[in-house]
C-alpha cells in the first residue's frame, strides 16, 4: 500500500503484516496436529488459495518448536513440481543434523540407512513440513508413505505435514493415490464466510493507529458488504487495499460500499477463478482430464456444445471439482 494513502487513513503496517487471527477453526486444528505429530503421521492440510494456509503452519511450528517435544524440519525447494524424494530426503539431513554442509549419500540404500540412524538417534519425532505440496508427483508422495515406513522400521518416528490446495486433498482421494490417501490425515481449512466482518474489525485494529477510528477509515454497511462477497482473509486484504487506494484518489474518506463496487471484480465468483483457488488452472486441467487446452477455454466461458459440457462437468464433481 503507498505510504501516502497509509497515512490518509492513519494506518501503521501494510495490511499484509497484520499478525495472525486465531480462530476457533484454528485452535481446533493445532489440538488435532499437535496430537498427531509426535505418533507419525502423515496430513495433508488443504485450503483454497488465501485461506491462510502457510500463515497457519507458521504458527503450529512456533507453538512446537516453543513445546521442544518434536524436531522440525522444512524443504526449501521453491519449484514443488520438479521437487523429488531425494530433495525432500535432503532437508531432514539438513535440518535434523542442524549441519547445512551435511554431505547426503548419493547411493540410494546407504543414504536411507543413514536417515534412520539419523532420526533414531535424535530420539524425537521429526516433523517435515511441504508447503506447494498440490504440485507434488504422485510418485514423491507415495515414496514419502515408504519413507515413514523406513524410518519406524528403525526405531524413529517421522511425521509429515503437506500443506496444498484442495486439489491436494482431491488427489489422495483419487485411486492413483488409495496406497497413500487412505493412511493420510486429511485437515481443511474452510472458508472464513461467518467469520470475516470480525477478521475485517480485527485486521483494522492491528494496522491502525491508536488514535485513528475504524469509522473513518471504510462505512460499517462496506465492512458488511466485504463480508459477504469475499471469502479468505487475502482477498480481504486485497480488495480493502485497492478500495483505500480508489478512495484516496477520488478524495473520499472513509471506504464506502459505492467504492467498492467499483474496485471489486464482477468476475469473482466466475468458474475460473474459483477453480484456480481450488488448484485447478488451465495446465493442472489438461493434465489430468486429458483434454485439449482450446477445449480447457471453451469450457471456463461455456461455449462448449451441452453434451460434452455436461460430460466434463460429471467427470470433474467426480473428482472433487468446486463446479
Amino acid at each position: 500500500m503507498l505510504l501516502d494513502v497509509m497515512a490518509n487513513y492513519g494506518l501503521t503496517r501494510d495490511f499484509r503484516h497484520g499478525g495472525f487471527f486465531e480462530t476457533e477453526q484454528h485452535k481446533r486444528i493445532f489440538r488435532q496436529l499437535k496430537t498427531a505429530i509426535p505418533n507419525g503421521y502423515l496430513i495433508a492440510v488443504s485450503g483454497i488459495v488465501g485461506s491462510g494456509k502457510t500463515t497457519t503452519l507458521r504458527r503450529l511450528q512456533e507453538i512446537l518448536r516453543k513445546e521442544n517435544k518434536v524436531i522440525i524440519a522444512k524443504s526449501l525447494s521453491v519449484e514443488k513440481s520438479k521437487t523429488t524424494l531425494k530433495t525432500l530426503i535432503c532437508a531432514l539431513f539438513y535440518d535434523v543434523s542442524g549441519d547445512k554442509d551435511f554431505k547426503v549419500a548419493t547411493v540410494g540404500e546407504k543414504r536411507e540407512r543413514e536417515l534412520q540412524e539419523l532420526i533414531r538417534s535424535a530420539k524425537k519425532t521429526v516433523a517435515l513440513f511441504v508447503d506447494e505440496a498440490h504440485d507434488l508427483h504422485h510418485t514423491t508422495l507415495t515414496g514419502l508413505k515408504r519413507l515413514m515406513e523406513i524410518v519406524q522400521d528403525g526405531g524413529g518416528m517421522l511425521s509429515i505435514i503437506l500443506a496444498g490446495h484442495p486439489k491436494l486433498r482431491n488427489d489422495l482421494k483419487g485411486p492413483k493415490m488409495e496406497e497413500v490417501g487412505y493412511r493420510t490425515l486429511a485437515v481443511s481449512l474452510d472458508s472464513m464466510q461467518g467469520e470475516l466482518r470480525e477478521y475485517i474489525q480485527w485486521l483494522l485494529q492491528q494496522c491502525a493507529a491508536e488514535e485513528a477510528k475504524p469509522a473513518d477509515i471504510i462505512e460499517e454497511p462496506a465492512i458488511d458488504y466485504l463480508a459477504e462477497r469475499l471469502s479468505t482473509p487475502l482477498q480481504v486484504e486485497q480488495h480493502l487495499t485497492l478500495a483505500l487506494e480508489e478512495a484516496y484518489k477520488a478524495g473520499g474518506k472513509p471506504v464506502t460500499v459505492e467504492i467498492l463496487e467499483t474496485t471489486l471484480s464482477k468476475r469473482l465468483d466466475d468458474l475460473e477463478p474459483t477453480l484456480i483457488r481450488h488448484g485447478y488452472n488451465e495446465r493442472v486441467l489438461v493434465e489430468q482430464f486429458r483434454i485439449k487446452l482450446s477445449e480447457v477455454r471453451q469450457f471456463m466461458k461455456g461455449n462448449l456444445d451441452s453434451a460434452r459440457m455436461l460430460e466434463l462437468t460429471e467427470e470433474m464433481r467426480e473428482a472433487g471439482l468446486p463446479i
